[in-house]
C-alpha cells in the first residue's frame, strides 16, 4: 500500500516500523473474516484492514478523532488477523504505534482516564490487588455483574514441593494470577518437581507489564520489564536453565521484553537474553510429555481446550498443550472457530464489556456443544472470563495434569 508519512513521524523509530507494515497491507480483507469485532459489528472501520487505514490516514497527517480512538480501543490485539494475513503484516505493531499517537492527540474523558488508570494501579500491585480480592470474594453478592465475573470462587492452592533439584526454572511471581488462582502456580510447581525439575519464584519480581503495556502506558511497561530483568539475572547467571511462564498472556509479554527495551543501551541485551530465555509452560513440558504420561493414572476425561490467543497467535504454538493432554488419556472434543477470541483480552472484559460478553457466549458455545466433563485453558484471563458463563469446570491444563501425578495419594 502506498504510503507517505507526515514530515512529523517519517525517520522516527515509530515511522521506520510503521512504514514497512503499512506499505505490506494489500487491503485484501482476508483478517476481517476472523476478526471478532467485525463479525460482531459488521463495520470495516472494526476490522483490522480499516483500522490499518485509519492508522494510515493519521501518520499521513490526518487529525483522528475521538471515533478513530473508539474503533482503536475495540481492538481485541488478539493477532488472529496476523494469522491469516498472507502478506504477512505486523498488525499488533501498527496497532500499537497507532494507540501511541491518537493518545497525544485525543484526549480521554475524565471517567475513561480515571478507570484505566485505576485498573493499572490496582491490577498490577499485588500489595493493593491481593487484600482487593479477599474483600471483593467477602461482598461478591453486592459487587456490579462485570466485577463478579472477574472474581472467581477461592479454593485451595495445596502444597508446594521443597525438593531441590539440579535442574531450575523461574516462575513469575505475577500479579493477578497468585491471588484469584494460587493453585496454578502450585501445581506448576508440583508437575515439574515430578520432573526433577526446582522452581524458582522470586519475591522481587513481579507483574509482566503487559496490562500497562494494552494501555498504552509504555514508560510503566519498560519499568517493570527492567525491575523483572533485573531481578531474575543473577539467577540465570546462577545456572538457571529457562524463565517458565504458565499464564500465556504474560509468557508473550516477557518473549517481548527484547522488542521493548531495543533501544535501552544499559537493558537491550539483557531484554534480548531473557526473551530468548522465556518458553511458555506448554512450550517446555511437550518435550517431556512421554516422560510425564509415565508418572500419571490413567484416565479418559473428556476435555474442551481453548487455546487463548496470546498462546496460538502472538506466540504461535499450537499444538503443544494438546499433546500433553493426549499423552496423558485425555480424550478432547472438536472445538469449532477454536482460533477466535474469547472475548477477555486482559481489561477488555471492563471496557468493552458487551462486545466481550457477546464474544464468550459464542466461545462457550463452541466449547461445551462436545459436551466435555471440564475446559481447560492457559492463560489467567480467559480462565476467569470463562468460568462464570461456564455449565463445566473450567481449570488450567496445569492443574487437570497435577492431579494425574501418583505422587499426590491424596488426589
Amino acid at each position: 500500500m502506498e504510503t507517505h508519512l507526515a514530515a512529523w513521524i517519517k525517520g522516527t523509530p515509530a515511522g521506520d516500523e510503521a512504514e514497512p507494515i503499512l506499505r505490506a497491507c494489500v487491503h485484501c480483507g482476508f483478517c476481517n473474516a476472523t476478526c471478532p469485532t467485525y463479525q460482531l459489528l459488521g463495520d470495516e472501520l472494526d476490522g483490522p484492514r480499516g483500522r490499518i487505514y485509519q492508522i494510515k490516514q493519521m501518520l499521513e497527517g490526518a487529525e483522528p478523532s475521538s471515533s478513530t480512538q473508539l474503533h482503536l480501543d475495540r481492538c481485541l490485539t488478539c493477532m488472529n488477523c496476523e494469522t491469516t494475513c498472507p502478506s504477512g503484516v505486523r498488525y499488533a505493531r501498527l496497532v500499537e504505534i497507532g494507540r501511541a499517537e491518537i493518545g497525544k492527540r485525543v484526549p480521554r474523558s475524565l471517567l475513561d482516564s480515571t478507570k484505566r488508570n485505576v485498573l493499572r494501579g490496582v491490577l498490577t500491585r499485588r500489595w493493593i490487588f491481593d487484600p482487593a480480592v479477599r474483600l471483593g470474594r467477602a461482598l461478591r453478592p453486592l459487587l456490579p455483574h462485570g466485577l463478579r465475573d472477574k472474581l472467581p470462587p477461592a479454593r485451595a492452592a495445596g502444597a508446594c514441593p521443597q525438593r531441590s533439584h539440579s535442574r531450575r526454572v523461574l516462575l513469575l511471581n505475577g500479579c493477578v494470577q497468585p491471588a484469584l488462582i494460587p493453585a496454578i502456580d502450585a501445581a506448576t510447581a508440583r508437575v515439574l518437581d515430578s520432573l526433577d525439575i526446582e522452581v524458582v519464584i522470586d519475591a522481587q519480581s513481579g507483574c509482566c507489564g503487559a496490562i500497562d503495556h494494552h494501555m498504552n502506558a509504555h514508560d510503566a511497561a519498560c519499568a517493570k520489564a527492567r525491575r523483572n530483568i533485573d531481578t531474575w539475572w543473577p539467577r540465570l547467571d546462577a545456572g538457571v536453565e529457562a524463565i517458565v511462564i504458565n499464564a500465556s498472556g504474560c509468557g508473550a509479554m516477557v518473549k517481548d521484553y527484547g522488542h521493548l527495551l531495543r533501544y535501552d543501551a544499559a537493558y537491550a541485551d539483557k531484554a534480548a537474553r531473557v526473551s530468548s530465555l522465556t518458553r511458555d509452560l506448554s512450550e517446555f513440558l511437550a518435550p517431556l510429555a512421554s516422560t510425564l504420561a509415565q508418572r500419571c493414572r490413567p484416565t479418559a476425561t473428556r476435555v474442551a481446550f481453548h487455546p487463548p490467543c496470546t498462546l496460538q497467535h502472538t506466540q504461535k504454538i499450537r499444538g503443544a498443550v494438546e499433546t500433553i493432554l493426549t499423552a496423558l488419556g485425555a480424550q478432547l472434543v472438536a472445538v469449532a472457530d477454536s482460533h477466535l477470541c474469547c472475548g477477555s483480552a486482559g481489561t477488555y472484559t471492563l471496557l468493552q464489556p458487551e462486545l466481550s460478553q457477546q464474544l464468550r457466549a459464542r466461545k462457550l458455545e463452541n466449547l461445551q456443544a462436545g459436551k466435555p466433563e471440564l475446559i481447560l485453558s492457559a492463560n489467567i484471563g480467559c480462565l476467569t472470563h470463562l468460568e462464570t458463563g461456564a455449565g463445566v469446570p473450567v481449570r488450567h491444563w496445569i492443574e487437570w495434569v497435577d492431579r494425574r501425578i501418583d505422587i499426590h495419594p491424596d488426589k
